[in-house]
């Protein structure tokens, strides 16, 4: 039986990120990057804790946002 791989630290995922990016890359999109990531994992943790939105609703909403 093997253990699940530990979730990484806010600081891993941040270090990932940064050494995936190309040496020439800009304040502006590592920042970019970042934000990125930290949306996602709010939305993850949003998810996990149920704060969803049922497909049929999301396409309503979208519906009624470009009929305007």
């Amino acid at each position: 039986m093997t253990t699940p791989p530990a979730t990484p630290t806010a600081k891993e995922t941040a270090l990932q990120a940064l050494q995936r990016m190309p040496e020439t890359a800009t304040l502006d999109e590592i920042s970019e990057e970042l934000a990125i990531l930290a949306a996602i994992q709010r939305g993850e943790a949003a998810a996990d804790a149920g704060r969803l939105v049922p497909q049929d609703e999301v396409a309503r909403r979208s519906a009624a946002w470009t009929s305007r």
